[in-house]
């Protein structure tokens, strides 16, 4: 079994002594095959999971299921916003309530066929939207850091409930709607990690992230560029040439990459927030990928915008 060599030893290329904590190169390549595998083997339960609950599940049956998910991300908010453990529960708790609210009382005018009355959306998912495309971006520019736990744990409950209430919507209406706005973001996701590793040099934030690089972005936008194009060709009447005009189609593919942009915003915002906090990760409830917010985070910002889209665009 190769061994670290000891504080002694020199590196017969170079001349520089080799530390003694210096891990082997193979090490290294089985340390990471092993951690891709636990990625690989937990994405293999979570996507059919989440794809079951998608299709199989009534409206109410995907808010439940969906507002305990942002529940568990909401204790990770918590964490990141400061709070000491004994306020997590508690944090996360009014957050499912206000949900649950949301979702079977009888004032709030939801019905499974149609969901919410278009005020619901329109002031979650308005309000959302406003923050990630004009505060976020000033917010991660300039680096604030921002010690209030009230302003933190008020952001925390609007952005989170805007993108419940934004699935939740997208799922009433069509779980293949909600599905092909979703791959959006998995598909930015994936490009620009690819595209960053192959060719990544210019460094996107290096204060924030240092891994993510303006290369990765090109490769996201390309990659869902490429992808609203092939959508376009499962357009009614087959095919966007003769169901959709040059301006509409135009206009999906501008949508699809201003998704991506903001789903980066997402991405960037909830690096920020962990870096003033000092971890890595949000959580470890997701073996391999981190904690719940590591997972939805480009959600968070990409999400209540698409649902605004769809209900005033996508008629």
């Amino acid at each position: 079994m190769p061994r670290s060599l000891p504080i002694s030893s020199v590196n017969a290329a170079s001349g520089e002594p080799v530390s003694r904590f210096a891990l082997p190169r193979r090490t290294l390549r089985r340390s990471s095959l092993r951690m891709l595998g636990i990625r690989i083997l937990t994405a293999a339960v979570l996507i059919p999971a989440t794809l079951a609950a998608l299709f199989l599940l009534g409206p109410r049956g995907w808010g439940t299921v969906s507002l305990l998910v942002v529940a568990l991300a909401a204790i990770e908010w918590a964490n990141l916003a400061g709070y000491p453990q004994r306020a997590w529960l508690p944090f996360a708790g009014a957050t499912f309530l206000i949900g649950f609210g949301l979702l079977f009382t009888p004032a709030s005018g939801f019905e499974p066929h149609r969901g919410w009355p278009e005020a619901v959306p329109l002031v979650a998912c308005g309000l959302a939207t406003l923050f990630w495309v004009f505060v976020a971006p000033a917010w991660l520019a300039k680096s604030w850091r921002i010690d209030s736990r009230i302003a933190l744990a008020f952001l925390g409950a609007l952005v989170l409930i805007a993108t419940w209430v934004a699935v939740v919507q997208l799922q009433t209406r069509s779980p293949w709607l909600l599905l092909g706005l979703m791959a959006v973001v998995w598909i930015a996701d994936t490009a620009a990690y690819f595209a960053g590793r192959a060719f990544g040099s210019r460094h996107l934030a290096p204060s924030i992230s240092p891994g993510k690089t303006w290369e990765g972005v090109y490769g996201a936008l390309a990659a869902t560029g490429i992808y609203a194009l092939v959508l376009l060709e499962f357009a009614p009447e087959a095919g966007y040439s003769r169901a959709l005009s040059l301006m509409a189609a135009t206009g999906w593919v501008a949508l699809v990459l201003a998704l991506t942009a903001l789903s980066v915003v997402g991405d960037l915002f909830e690096s920020l927030l962990k870096r003033q906090r000092g971890v890595k990760d949000s959580g470890k409830l997701l073996p391999g990928h981190g904690g719940i917010l590591d997972r939805i985070d480009a959600l968070l910002a990409a999400m209540p915008a698409a649902a605004l889209v769809a209900q005033y665009a996508l008629r």
